[in-house]
């Protein structure tokens, strides 16, 4: 919460993504926070062949893990949020009508969603990622313009792979590709990110 006290900074860079106060998020924790419930998913597929159970398992491994996510960090990011609404409903389709294909196309849907919103957001003009990512990081407009592009290609590079994959693949096969396929996709363009964001930062 921002102390009503504090002065605001100007930097001179509207676009810079706004600071927020409260304990620094710790990276290995963020990263157990995301990756524990797809282990959790992939597990419990692998070693008991249920995948109605181990999507049940996933939407509540995903709801405690965005409640712990709160209670450690007083944050929970935008995207955790959304992805946590995404697999609560698309897996409760899945569940309820004892249908995979809701869970399946799960991550075409939230993809090409986000996709959306960022590309549009981008020409109105709108900054979304810097609203997505917080007070993680401070860039020159240009800066954003770049990442939010990269963003939308990974987000689409997501749909367009899972649309492949859970066409052609056996239901098993598709949670290998959901767990290893899909996170794969998003360190590539993270690192392809990184140059973008060392490039245009601006320092405090």
């Amino acid at each position: 919460m921002t102390d009503p006290v504090a002065k605001p900074e100007n930097d001179g860079s509207k676009n810079a993504a706004p600071k927020n106060q409260g304990p620094p998020e710790k990276p290995g924790r963020k990263l157990l926070l995301d990756l524990g419930p797809l282990v959790v998913f992939f597990a419990t597929n692998y070693m008991t062949g249920d995948f109605m159970l181990a999507v049940q398992l996933l939407v509540g491994a995903t709801v405690i893990a965005l409640a712990a996510g709160w209670v450690l960090e007083r944050r929970v990011s935008m995207m955790a949020l959304v992805g946590c609404i995404a697999v609560a409903f698309f897996g409760g389709l899945s569940v309820y009508f004892d249908n995979d294909l809701f869970i399946k196309i799960k991550p075409t849907v939230l993809t090409c969603l986000l996709a959306a919103v960022i590309a549009s957001g981008r020409l109105m003009g709108k900054n979304p990622i810097g609203a997505i990512m917080g007070s993680q990081i401070r860039m020159t407009d240009e800066g954003w313009r770049a990442l939010s592009w990269i963003w939308v290609a990974m987000f689409l590079t997501t749909a367009l792979a899972n649309e492949i994959a859970w066409r052609s693949l056996s239901t098993d096969d598709w949670v290998t590709f959901k767990v290893f396929g899909i996170t794969t996709i998003s360190l590539v363009f993270g690192a392809v990110s990184v140059p973008v964001m060392t490039k245009h930062q601006i320092e405090d």
